[in-house]
């Protein structure tokens, strides 16, 4: 699972069969904010669902619908083992990327593009997100709607709720999907999806249907529903019509790295040229973004990039989805030359890069061995405190080896 649960759970984490014909949204009525009752201590699994009724009466979701999403409900025990293994965060991106961006899923991605032209095109020319971005999505989520999820989306959903996974997100979440079966989107047999509650060909968190779900909404069952209401997503979020999600660069030996985010006309100026030799845009900003180092592929990200990782808070994740929907239109793959392996390799390394960092002031965020933006961007001014050349914010071995015999 990916899909939308990290444009809320990844603020710091982080990403998923047609159900026939949808009928109108029935108004709800307004209601005073519910008390929020938290579960007493060691209160049972059924206890804990009771106590959501309040919740759900302030959405102005029926009793009766109540009453059927919870009848015989269990908790699902396999659940909660699954928030540790979201492979975006824990391989390497070169890793991560050679499975996201196979050979098979650009195949299925073109086929894709082919069958679904007409829709395409209108959902680009409606929302100025390019084909290329959504199609990309929809193969990073479900391979193209191959496999959207086969969890009862309210058992999961309950599950991480009762055991407050990332607090109270995925009991807010419950009670859209729960507006979601009382508004007659999708029976309660039949709302299927991510062990985390994501759902359709692009995995949209019951919130975000709510939000963003445009055209039948039929999310489950339509493939242009799906992909309108990503674009959508997108848009809203602020997609740039006309600006690329990024470029592949070569950067000067000699980069100043104190600035890495500048205009292109910028960046032309310090050296840096796109690696397919072509201009760099003309307008706009961009972030220097080296996700294996100098030695690896380098790369100029415009806002757009931040726009997808609205839908999945991971660089690899993101970078994924753009390079996927380039490979899909017959673009070349990235030029630059991944590391051979993996300079740190285990979580426990990971995460003493990030202790190491708050003890000498640089670093300020969660320790989850998650290198991300906040801790590339912690590294490279450790690396600039210390002279380090280049001051890249790639962390590894030995630099981790210099951060812990550095003193505060």
């Amino acid at each position: 699972m990916r899909g939308l649960l990290g444009a809320f759970v990844l603020a710091a984490l982080t990403a998923h069969a047609a159900f026939g014909a949808t009928t109108p949204a029935k108004p709800k009525p307004d209601k005073p904010a519910a008390a929020k009752p938290k579960p007493p201590a060691g209160a049972s699994f059924e206890s804990f669902l009771q106590s959501l009724w309040p919740f759900a009466q302030a959405e102005g979701i029926s009793r009766a619908t109540f009453d059927e999403a919870f009848d015989s409900l269990t908790i699902d025990a396999s659940i909660v083992a699954l928030t540790k293994k979201q492979s975006e965060f824990s391989k390497p991106i070169w890793s991560y990327l050679a499975g996201a961006v196979s050979s098979q899923r650009i195949e299925r991605g073109r086929a894709a593009a082919e069958q679904y032209a007409d829709s395409l095109a209108r959902i680009e020319s409606q929302y100025g997100v390019p084909k290329e971005i959504v199609l990309g999505v929809w193969g990073m989520e479900t391979n193209y709607g191959s496999f959207t999820g086969d969890k009862d989306v309210i058992r999961s959903l309950a599950t991480l709720a009762y055991v407050r996974y990332r607090g109270t997100f995925f009991r807010d979440e419950l009670m859209q999907a729960l507006r979601i079966i009382d508004d007659a989107h999708i029976p309660r047999s039949r709302i299927r999806g991510s062990w985390a509650g994501a759902m359709g060909h692009t995995q949209f968190m019951p919130s975000s249907f709510m939000k963003y779900a445009v055209g039948g909404k039929n999310i489950w069952g339509s493939a242009p529903d799906a992909l309108a209401s990503t674009a959508n997503y997108l848009a809203q979020k602020g997609w740039q019509s006309g600006l690329p999600w990024g470029v592949e660069v070569s950067v000067p030996t000699d980069l100043d790295y104190r600035t890495v985010r500048r205009s292109f006309s910028a960046w032309a100026s310090a050296g840096v040229t796109a690696v397919n030799g072509g201009a760099l845009p003309r307008s706009g900003e961009a972030l220097l973004f080296m996700p294996a180092g100098a030695k690896g592929p380098a790369f100029l990200l415009t806002d757009n990039f931040a726009v997808i990782k609205t839908y999945n808070m991971s660089d690899a994740y993101a970078l994924g989805v753009a390079h996927l929907g380039d490979r899909v239109m017959g673009r070349p793959r990235i030029q630059g030359t991944w590391p051979a392996a993996d300079p740190l390799p285990s979580k426990a390394l990971r995460e003493d890069v990030q202790r190491q960092l708050r003890r000498l002031g640089f670093y300020d965020q969660e320790i989850d061995g998650r290198l991300g933006s906040g801790t590339r961007d912690a590294v490279r001014r450790f690396q600039l405190a210390e002279g380090v050349n280049p001051a890249d914010g790639y962390a590894t071995a030995a630099l981790l080896a210099r951060m812990k015999a550095a003193k505060r």
